[in-house]
């Protein structure tokens, strides 16, 4: 017989039906426990991990009602929300069993039980938890690193009338729960808004789940965003929650929306209007409740004239629109950026009381920044790296031609090929230098300093 891995817990004040279910379970399952009375439930529960709990609706000496049940069902919750409880009632009590379950009980099983019921209960019960798990643990790392991001990148409000404007938008809107679409040239600071809208939300305690459109493959598409079950396809080793199931109560990011192909809109498109979804390999549907936040660079009017995305898309997620205005348009704002990113920097490589000379400012103020912001915040970067001053002058800072580089078949010199290489993966990643030394195989400090050395 095969005993699968569960941890269980039964809650029974009976004992006869305590050593039945821990002889019968015990064949089956790897660790059950039972206690006799709920009063040390709250010591148990911080001393064990349990996948299942099978909690009994009546403890005390001629009470019937199930509200002890409930009650120590609440307490439980209260505990871990994630936590699976089952309860047990008797025949007649279903109505009760039912109150439970929308308090937030798993399931119910009637005394007596039969044998296969129970145990299909039970590993639906193990089934969930795990699933629970591994959605909290998701979570967890994405808010580490969403906080991690947040403290790093808070949005600097800035004193052009543009910027002004959309902070003030920011503060109306992050309060509701409408669908917002952003759009602005490529490192405008698209994510950074949807990141602070999050910040000032009422979900703003759950997670921030961003998704880049574009870096997804047609097939990665659903299986990324939706989850999937055992099964599903050939690599799918176990169930999985998707992007969608994750940012459940918090708000998903959904940047790039307009490179998502034709054909995937419209499930996208499903998912917004029912808030609800199913896995790969899945009939069963899942309720989701997020804020939705998209991003693009593209005219989304152009590409419906075009044929290339849906009207009706447009219309969901674009309840209120936050154009932001390119770096050049906002002079004013380019010098509190960059002694924003030059205290950044300044901590972050231990050079502290790095300041801008004037000629440095004038030449950042001056530069188009093709780039915008991620621009200004690598030419930061790359400055203060290879400074050996503590102030950066003006012949500090380079820029980095953005044009169409193609790569010759007749040249063969190493040095020439790394410059061309270098060249290529900065104009493919549009001048984002983390994912320009990705393509590399190299640090972004190793980049910068290659960029110096070849003058690039």
């Amino acid at each position: 017989m095969n005993i699968t891995k569960g941890n269980i817990l039964i809650i029974d004040d009976n004992k006869e039906i305590r050593e039945s279910l821990e002889l019968f379970l015990g064949r089956h399952f790897s660790d059950v426990k039972s206690i006799a009375s709920p009063k040390t439930l709250v010591t148990t529960l911080s001393n064990h991990d349990f996948d299942v709990i099978l909690l009994d609706m009546n403890f005390s000496p001629g009470k019937h009602s199930g509200n002890e049940g409930i009650f120590w069902l609440r307490e439980i919750l209260k505990t871990d929300k994630s936590s699976v409880v089952i309860l047990i009632t008797a025949y007649g009590k279903v109505k009760l069993a039912v109150n439970g379950i929308k308090e937030g009980a798993f399931d119910f099983i009637l005394k007596p039980w039969e044998n296969e019921k129970l145990l299909t209960t039970i590993h639906a019960g193990i089934k969930l938890k795990k699933s629970n798990r591994e959605i909290k643990q998701l979570k967890d790392q994405q808010n580490i690193l969403s906080e991690n991001l947040n403290n790093q990148f808070r949005l600097i409000e800035g004193s052009s009338s543009g910027m002004k404007e959309i902070t003030e938008l920011i503060s109306k809107v992050a309060g509701t729960d409408a669908n917002i679409l952003i759009t602005g040239e490529n490192g405008t600071g698209k994510e950074l808004i949807a990141r602070e809208i999050h910040r000032k939300s009422n979900r703003n305690n759950e997670i921030f789940m961003p998704v880049d459109l574009s870096a997804l493959t047609e097939t990665l598409f659903e299986s990324e965003l939706f989850g999937y079950k055992k099964g599903a396809f050939t690599d799918a080793k176990e169930d999985r929650p998707g992007k969608i199931e994750i940012s459940n109560k918090g708000t998903l990011f959904l940047d790039e929306i307009g490179d998502l192909p034709l054909h995937l809109q419209s499930k996208l498109l499903s998912v917004i209007q029912t808030k609800s979804f199913s896995r790969l390999g899945s009939t069963e549907i899942k309720n989701i409740d997020f804020r939705l936040i998209c991003a693009t660079n593209k005219d989304l009017h152009d590409l419906i004239n075009e044929g290339i995305f849906r009207e009706d898309l447009l219309f969901r997620i674009n309840t209120v629109h936050i154009k932001l205005p390119s770096l050049r348009k906002r002079k004013e704002d380019i010098l509190p950026l960059a002694e924003y990113f030059v205290r950044l920097y300044s901590k972050k490589y231990n050079k502290q009381g790095i300041k801008i000379t004037n000629s440095a400012v004038s030449k950042l103020e001056n530069y188009k920044w093709p780039g915008n912001i991620r621009e200004l915040k690598h030419t930061i970067e790359r400055a203060l790296i290879l400074s050996n001053d503590n102030k950066l002058k003006a012949e500090d800072f380079s820029f980095f031609e953005y044009k169409v580089i193609s790569l010759e078949e007749d040249i063969l010199n190493l040095t020439e090929l790394e410059k061309q290489a270098i060249k290529k993966a900065i104009v493919k990643s549009e001048g984002n230098m983390s994912k320009a030394s990705e393509m590399l195989g190299i640090s972004r400090t190793t980049l910068y300093f290659k960029i110096s050395k070849y003058g690039l």
